[in-house]
């Protein structure tokens, strides 16, 4: 891996914001979450190939991945109903590549369901494929604790944000895939 630590990269992001409004972090976020620890990197951004696929299958697999981390989670409550979009790899040709990030969040039906859960998902992500590379409070007043964790072979990175002292309480979550290359004679459907 070439470029900053994956702490680094993930105490340059510096959160401080909800997450549910990504569209103003986005570039920074996914510049900074994807890839900290994957390998199989092209390029000198440290971003992983994530293979050859169309925008909408590459966006179907975001979600799935959501969908496996919602299951971790593992309790009762509400998520955001949004979807994936599209955006570029840093430093590749726009028209060929592309990566995609899942922003959601789940407000739990009691404000104490959180108590100890990041814990137990820094334990539970890795029997399940993931590898933890940054646990911790941000330096926001309310010390919010943050999880970033890659999956080498899903290709996609999530950061989880535990927000306890909001009203409500919730987690906010990106889900970003590698960097994708559309198929030959395809083009990036963006969204």
């Amino acid at each position: 891996m070439t470029g900053p630590t994956p702490v680094r990269r993930i105490k340059a992001l510096n959160l401080k914001t909800r997450l549910s409004a990504p569209a103003l972090l986005l570039p920074l976020a996914l510049a900074t979450l994807t890839g900290c620890s994957m390998t199989d990197t092209d390029d000198s951004h440290g971003i992983p190939s994530a293979g050859t696929s169309t925008s909408e299958k590459a966006a179907d697999e975001a979600k799935k991945v959501s969908s496996e981390l919602y299951d971790l989670i593992d309790i009762k409550g509400k998520t955001s109903k949004t979807g994936a979009g599209v955006t570029e790899c840093a430093g590749k040709d726009r028209e060929k590549y592309f990566q995609i990030f899942h922003p959601w969040s789940f407000t739990p039906a009691s404000a104490d369901q959180l108590d100890g859960l990041m814990e137990r998902l820094k334990k539970e992500l890795p029997k399940h494929g993931w590898k933890v590379v940054a646990y911790g409070p941000d330096t926001s007043k309310n010390k919010n604790i943050n999880l970033t964790a890659d999956n080498d072979a899903k290709k996609h990175s999530v950061k989880i944000v535990e927000m306890a002292k909001t009203d409500p309480p919730s987690l906010s979550l990106m889900v970003v895939s590698g960097c994708y290359q559309v198929p030959d004679g395809e083009k990036i459907q963006r969204f």
